[in-house]
């Protein structure tokens, strides 16, 4: 079985490269086959959700010509309308649903499965349904586990979400530039990627204002064309090696960032006493002592993100005094904390609050990784930690980031992907 192989201790330094954002490319890709007209999508990152996406695409009838490691070239026009969406891989990644509202807009019609992804937690789509049916669509649920949604014409609405939810944002956004009229969704999702995705529809000849606020105006148009657009860096990825530096006492520039959308994140590490540098493209975290204790909560964008919270708390659990993470999104996301604990990490979890007692240190342990996020997590603590460490159920890893052990490696750490006993002991061999 795939695993990593870590021996924790080293400070991290160096520069690192962030990929594309993986959230606003599975919208991208998904919004891609809207117009009967070739689209080229740059800076793509290389990780198994996008692959699983542009397979889904493919397998429908869109022609996917991969240009190179991270530019492809997609025609949609040979998509039969109402052809179902529906093998394994649209049930393994959560993205998958974004079809729904871009064949919706585009066709009138979709039947699409209902996707998986992470286990971190009930991820309702009552708000995109709200939305699809307020643009006049008939949405059903249908067995096994289909999402059949059409219309004979969609119509412009003034749509209100009760949550502020990314995906129903994406979702109604995509169908909505399609519809009659001039829709207004209020309590939008104010994310980076859904700025991406509105961006991306506007240069094939949407017409969205106000995307980034958390009121979106949308006039319909009759069509869509070609373009070519190159995908914002990945927020995730990039906080992440912020967290990275941060637990290892390093120092690290990470950079093809867009430092805004860094904010929340540089703030906190700022707070628990990081050396947080901007320039143009680049952020740079220095750590050089053990860091102070500090509280958060995960907000929608602006706020901390959700995608976010593992890694600040493996941090957190390595910071003198107490801290307290509150989780806001998700119900199900602390998981990962009884495989923290295993590496000496004190945290009590109370119902979406964990409390963490910083520990001087933590030790190398084999760990189970539960979801993306999460699971570099615990590459962060295993680097961070005094030993060895392996860590198991890595393919989550690998849906959200490019080239993961690689990049570490470039900073100086010490991990290495095996599949067997024998690569497992050749590196620690060689580390010994």
């Amino acid at each position: 079985m795939e695993h990593y192989v870590i021996k924790g201790g080293n400070a991290l330094s160096g520069e690192v490269e962030i990929a594309g954002a993986k959230n606003a490319a599975l919208a991208i890709l998904a919004a891609s086959i809207m117009t009967n007209e070739t689209v080229t999508v740059e800076n793509v990152p290389d990780v198994s959700d996008i692959r699983a996406i542009l397979k889904v695409i493919a397998t429908i009838g869109a022609h996917v010509e991969q240009i190179d490691r991270h530019t492809f070239r997609i025609n949609g026009s040979a998509i039969k309308k109402g052809e179902p969406v529906d093998n394994e891989l649209v049930r393994e990644i959560r993205g998958s649903y974004y079809l729904i509202g871009s064949l919706l807009g585009k066709y009138g019609k979709a039947a699409v499965a209902l996707p998986g992804g992470c286990n971190i937690g009930l991820r309702p789509i009552d708000q995109h349904i709200k939305g699809f049916r307020a643009l006049g669509a008939d949405v059903r649920l249908v067995s096994p586990g289909m999402v059949v949604a059409e219309a004979e014409e969609l119509t412009a609405a003034h749509i209100y979400m009760d949550v502020v939810s990314v995906g129903a944002t994406i979702n109604v956004m995509m169908a909505a530039v399609k519809a009659h009229g001039y829709t207004i969704i209020e309590n939008a999702a104010r994310e980076p990627h859904v700025v991406d995705l509105a961006n991306f529809l506007n240069s094939m000849g949407a017409k969205i204002k106000g995307a980034g606020t958390d009121v979106i105006r949308i006039r319909g148009v009759e069509y869509l064309h070609g373009t070519n657009y190159s995908i914002i860096p990945d927020q995730i990825e990039a906080g992440t090696f912020m967290f990275a530096a941060a637990a290892t006492k390093g120092d690290i520039t990470i950079k093809n960032v867009i430092p805004k959308h860094l904010e929340s994140i540089s703030a906190k590490l700022t707070e628990v006493g990081c050396q947080i540098r901007e320039s143009g493209d680049a952020v740079r975290v220095v750590a050089n002592r053990r860091l102070l204790h500090t509280n958060v909560k995960t907000l929608p964008y602006p706020g901390f993100p959700t995608d976010m919270q593992p890694q600040i708390t493996v941090l957190l659990g390595l910071c003198k005094g107490i801290s307290i993470v509150t989780e806001s999104i998700f119900e199900n996301r602390f998981k990962y904390v009884d495989e923290l604990t295993k590496m000496g990490a004190s945290i009590t979890v109370e119902g979406n609050t964990a409390i963490i007692d910083g520990v001087e240190k933590y030790t190398g342990a084999n760990m189970d990784s539960p979801d993306l996020r999460a699971g570099a997590a615990l590459v962060i603590a295993a680097l961070a930690a005094e030993g060895d460490s392996e860590i198991y159920k890595i393919h989550y890893i690998e849906r959200g980031y490019e080239d993961f052990p690689e990049k570490l490696r470039h900073l100086g750490a010490e991990i290495r992907k095996v599949d067997d006993e024998n690569q497992r002991r050749r590196f620690q061999y060689r580390i010994s």
